[in-house]
């Protein structure tokens, strides 16, 4: 299954072609920005029933070098299989579409962005034939935004600037200034970055700070993220209420239970009287009445054989009419 952060590292540039131009200055290289940009389908699929399909495929055209393609890959981990199918990608494209074929591989941890940066050939040492060496942005060369006025700057560059560093003790940082720059955005400009930033940040810890920011700074935007942040605020809010009813119940049966125990005793204790006085007055008292007078728990009724109690000739008048 296709991860949050893995549709996040490569859709942005979907987004903003535009963005790795910007991107590529921080990676050694001087690209041009489009003119143009065209997504082309990411079906790689010959006849044959292996599929391959790259995550995001750009046709880019420049003004001064012309056009080419870019291919954008998110990888999450080192995978042994990945170069050779990065080999395949660009093989095909350059093939496909006859124009130089450019790969980027956007990562997030730094030991998987060393090795995706490492050239790997098809051939024997002596005969490499075709090396793949991608273009690598992640967390060691991404740049580390703070300032809420350069993020405003580039948007997009500061939310994948978030997503590279996803797991990096400055992304707190990172995501604060994101959030103010995004305040003045229009939500047709910031709406898409707060999901990919969400996207991107998935289950690490930062991921609470950004909803958070959102919910807090961006409160106004309708999107999946702040229905996520609602949607936990009524579950913990459900909870209180929950247990504000089962301590508002369990107060009330405390309640009842002291009085019927306060009753209960009241009775046994007016029943031994009874007893008491009809044994005081020397009158045989039965099975079947002593059994009715302990099993009595009215009081007006006990009080009542009370005063029977002192003036009857028998046991039975004491409890006979009730």
């Amino acid at each position: 299954m296709v991860s949050p952060p893995h549709e996040a590292m490569h859709r942005i540039f979907q987004h903003d072609p535009g963005l790795f131009s910007r991107v590529s200055r921080f990676l050694g290289v001087d690209i041009p920005a489009p003119v143009k940009a065209t997504a082309l389908p990411t079906d790689l699929t010959e006849t044959n029933p292996v599929e391959r399909r790259v995550d995001t495929l750009l046709r880019l055209e420049t003004a001064d070098q012309g056009s080419f393609i870019l291919a954008v890959e998110a990888q999450g981990q080192k995978h042994p299989d990945k170069p050779a199918s990065w080999a395949y990608y660009t093989a095909y494209l350059w093939t496909k579409y006859r124009l130089p074929t450019a790969l980027l591989v956007v990562c997030q941890d730094p030991a998987t962005a060393r090795w995706a940066q490492q050239p790997v050939s098809c051939g024997p040492p002596q005969l490499p034939t075709l090396t793949v060496q991608p273009l690598v942005a992640g967390p060691h060369n991404m740049p580390v935004i703070t300032d809420p006025e350069e993020a405003r700057a580039d948007l997009v560059l500061a939310s994948l600037a978030a997503i590279t560093h996803a797991a990096e003790p400055d992304v707190d940082v990172i995501l604060k200034a994101l959030s103010t720059a995004l305040r003045d955005a229009p939500e047709d400009v910031a709406k898409p970055l707060i999901e990919f930033t969400a996207q991107g940040l998935a289950k690490r810890p930062a991921k609470n700070l950004w909803r958070n920011l959102v919910a807090v700074d961006l409160s106004f935007y309708k999107s999946y993220l702040a229905e996520e942040v609602r949607a936990e605020v009524r579950k913990e809010v459900r909870a209180e209420v929950r247990q504000e009813v089962q301590a508002e119940v369990r107060r009330e049966v405390q309640a009842e239970v002291r009085d019927e125990a306060r009753t209960e005793g009241e009775a046994r204790r007016a029943a031994a009287d009874v007893l008491a006085v009809l044994a005081e007055r020397g009158l045989p008292v039965s099975d079947a009445v002593r059994e009715r007078i302990d099993g009595c728990d009215d009081p007006e009724t006990l009080s009542r054989w009370l005063r029977r109690a002192v003036t009857a000739s028998t046991a039975e008048e004491v409890v006979t009419g009730a």
